[in-house]
């Protein structure tokens, strides 16, 4: 039998490698940043979204920071936003669903009770551990519902901020009027940059592990910027595809705030245990007062822009780096916004199963892989919807093959995408039955979710 004494000290040496276990998986906790961008098109940084291919960067633009990150870490070449439009990314990007579920439901007034309650990112992470600490700074934009941050669970933001909030003085609150403001702090970029970096001295002080938002007002229109990067920009030659100076100057300030975030992070020593997704909320537009049009499309070699199901509506520029991320690698693999949530739940450590709701997935193995992998989700495609006050269309993803359907016509188009990255050729009359395959699973989906298919009001300017 054992000592009373011995049976303490086991007891102790017990409750000493307990905590000594608690801690260790505490201080592995890693941190979560993620930088969104808005506006920017797939092609709006000089960083290549395809590495082999020069006309997926910008022929004018320059941002050698956003090209930092990237050599940091891993470009997907196929990254997608949730939506081709501000508000429902946003609100996807919380709940990792796509918008067919709640921006266009059917029962679009009933929605937001559902939407306050959902397994979200703050939850998910509190639950995950209680001293995660959770920051929302820039553009909310969650709209008609008022749903703010503070109600879904976020310790520090500002609030349910929207276009308005971002633009500064006299510059149209994101009307398409081309007016272009010089500014000391252009789109807040300098600001928001502060909240920040105050924010992680804070975490990285009291040792708490974080998420962190910073959702750019910048490259929406109207168009700001500081006067450095305007002479900044003078020094470069306009390009075929891009050659608006102001427009270039304000994505040069976006670009300098990013890197200074990313020197804070440097700095304070987090890059180790930190993992940072940069993306933009939908792709650019399709025309910029004062843009001269010289036949190269403002999103080339993508068709479309924001608004529309075609590429460049909604892939977007999209870099992923952090502990065990091969720097300088790519991926070709298709992800989505909608897989950040699911991503952070496997890299923290998230014991529950995530709800069947979810459209996203884990993109882990592709981070710990250089790439190469699959992601599993729910279903095998990534879907695209939008209607109720936008025109009512969707699209499909599933492998190589994309459908984009719009409802009022019924037009049904076809692409391969593995070789047909503007989608100039409509593929529907020669493989009817892969159209029809397509379009009876997209069909389902859109039913099964109770999303509309009819628009019914106008939108406002996102």
């Amino acid at each position: 039998m054992k000592s009373p004494l011995c049976t303490f000290v086991t007891f102790a040496l017990m409750s000493g490698m307990a905590v000594l276990a608690a801690a260790t998986l505490q201080a592995a906790r890693p941190n979560f940043i993620v930088i969104l961008s808005d506006d920017q098109s797939w092609v709006g940084t000089s960083q290549r979204m395809i590495p082999s291919d020069s006309e997926t960067a910008s022929d004018y633009f320059r941002t050698p920071n956003i090209e930092r990150m990237a050599a940091q870490g891993m470009v997907f070449s196929s990254g997608y936003s949730p939506a081709p439009f501000c508000c429902p990314t946003r609100r996807s990007l919380q709940v990792s669903q796509t918008p067919a579920r709640h921006e266009y439901q059917q029962d679009r007034e009933g929605w937001p009770a559902v939407y306050r309650q959902q397994l979200n990112i703050p939850r998910l992470l509190k639950q995950t551990d209680p001293l995660y600490r959770t920051a929302h700074f820039g553009k909310w934009d969650h709209r008609y519902d008022k749903v703010t941050p503070a109600d879904q669970g976020y310790d520090v933001s500002d609030g349910p901020t929207g276009n308005g909030d971002g633009n500064g003085l006299g510059a149209g609150a994101g009307k398409k009027s081309g007016k272009t403001s010089q500014l000391k702090d252009p789109k807040l970029i300098s600001s928001l940059t502060d909240r920040a970096s105050a924010f992680l001295e804070e975490q990285v002080q009291a040792g708490r592990p974080f998420y962190l938002q910073v959702s750019h007002y910048a490259v929406h229109l109207d168009v700001q910027h500081s006067a450095a990067a305007m002479e900044r920009v003078r020094r470069l030659p306009p390009g075929q595809k891009h050659n608006l100076a102001t427009f270039a100057a304000m994505t040069d300030d976006l670009d300098a705030g990013i890197g200074r975030l990313m020197e804070k992070v440097r700095q304070l020593g987090l890059l180790e245990n930190t993992y940072v997704f940069f993306l933009s909320d939908n792709g650019g537009r399709v025309g910029l007062p004062g843009s001269k049009n010289l036949g190269v499309g403002l999103n080339h070699p993508l068709r479309g822009g924001k608004a529309t199901m075609y590429e460049g509506g909604i892939r977007v520029p999209f870099i992923v780096l952090g502990p065990g991320v091969k720097a300088g690698s790519a991926s070709a693999v298709p992800v989505t916004g909608l897989d950040i949530l699911p991503t952070m739940a496997d890299l923290a450590g998230y014991q529950a199963a995530l709800p069947a709701s979810m459209d996203g997935g884990s993109i882990k193995a592709l981070l710990r892989n250089a790439g190469v992998g699959e992601v599993s989700r729910q279903r095998p495609y990534l879907i695209f919807h939008q209607a109720f006050d936008r025109t009512a269309q969707s699209a499909l993803r599933w492998g190589s093959f994309k459908l984009v359907k719009t409802w009022k016509t019924g037009r049904l188009e076809l692409f391969d995408l593995s070789k047909d990255l503007s989608e100039a050729h409509d593929l529907s009359m020669q493989m009817p039955e892969k159209t029809k395959e397509l379009d009876q699973t997209l069909t389902a989906f859109l039913s099964q979710v109770k999303a509309t298919t009819l628009q019914t009001k106008i939108g406002k300017d996102e």
